[in-house]
């Protein structure tokens, strides 16, 4: 399953952390963006442009330390269709380098409309007899609250193309308890709780062989009470951990999110990751630089906290 080749890489570079690549106009260097419109002008192209340079550099400087970047598709599709093959060419970029991409497009829908999100993001479109990845992510973020027909779309393609998803279950956002911490008449389990115990059936069908399933969930570092509680409850299920960071969690809070053997989950920092030149107070040019600094900063705090990580 796809989940296996992220915890290959999480303990081969002893770290649990994907970077996200969120990059807005504002993150990027002053000088790439100059750079960029003096040759496509003030355009979609041009902003385009400059967010695949930002996102090639930030790759470079981060393959050999992070295992995974996780691309938020909303931030490519603001510049219309030429931020979304900013995208695709952003995914095939980190994947020559070596990284687990996963893309954050939280899509959900039921029957052929989903099957044609899982085709787009994971899979292969048929075009005339010949098979062609459209995106070709190795994970995608997926929303369950369509319940099982907007997931079971995805596992077939999970089993065969060896793919993962993760699966919205207790988000980091301040909001997120107006409708997940409900309780549930028939059972008094909150709403997380019950998509956390879905993500452990759905995952019965892709299971991997580190004890890991290739359906995940999504966990916010912001609510570290209920992070325990999931992962003492969801032993199958793999956590994407978004919140570390510029959102206020830390290592002390992501640590209940692993299990004894330091698995169990992968940390998202994204803004604190690419914006960290600017928090460093350091030249733009070292952008790339103050990331990894970051990132290798982020890596050893984690680390810190939950021991060697093993297989």
């Amino acid at each position: 399953m796809s989940l296996d080749r992220l915890i290959e890489k999480i303990a081969e570079k002893q770290n649990p952390t994907v970077a996200g690549l969120d990059p807005k106009l504002d993150y990027i260097p002053s000088y790439i963006k100059e750079d960029c419109f003096a040759k496509y002008g003030k355009t979609l192209e041009g902003a385009a442009q400059a967010l695949l340079v930002f996102n090639k550099g930030l790759i470079d400087a981060l393959c050999d330390v992070v295992p995974a970047v996780k691309p938020q598709a909303a931030y490519y599709e603001m510049y219309g269709w030429q931020g979304v093959r900013t995208l695709a060419e952003t995914i095939k970029y980190a994947q020559s380098k070596g990284m687990f991409v996963m893309t954050d497009g939280k899509r959900n829908d039921i029957g052929s409309t989903m099957e044609a999100y899982a085709t787009a993001h994971l899979g292969e479109t048929d075009v005339e007899g010949e098979s062609l990845e459209a995106f070709g992510a190795d994970a995608l973020t997926v929303n369950g609250y369509l319940g099982s027909d907007g997931i079971k779309p995805l596992l077939d393609i999970c089993k065969n193309k060896d793919k993962g998803i993760f699966v919205l279950a207790k988000t980091s956002n301040p909001s997120s308890g107006e409708l997940q911490n409900l309780s549930l008449a028939d059972s008094g389990e909150t709403i997380y709780e019950h998509m956390g115990r879905m993500c452990e059936g759905w995952g019965k069908e892709v299971m991997g062989k580190y004890g890991y399933s290739g359906v995940g969930a999504v966990v916010g570092a912001t609510y570290p009470q209920q992070l325990k509680e999931l992962r003492e409850k969801l032993s199958t299920t793999f956590f994407l951990v978004p919140g570390y960071g510029a959102q206020g969690g830390g290592a002390e809070d992501v640590k209940y999110a692993f299990d004894k053997n330091g698995l169990g989950a992968v940390i998202n920092s994204s803004r604190g990751i690419m914006c960290a030149y600017k928090k460093q107070n350091v030249p733009e040019e070292d952008f790339a630089q103050a990331a990894r600094n970051e990132a290798v900063r982020m890596r050893d705090e984690i680390l810190n906290t939950i021991g060697e990580i093993k297989i």
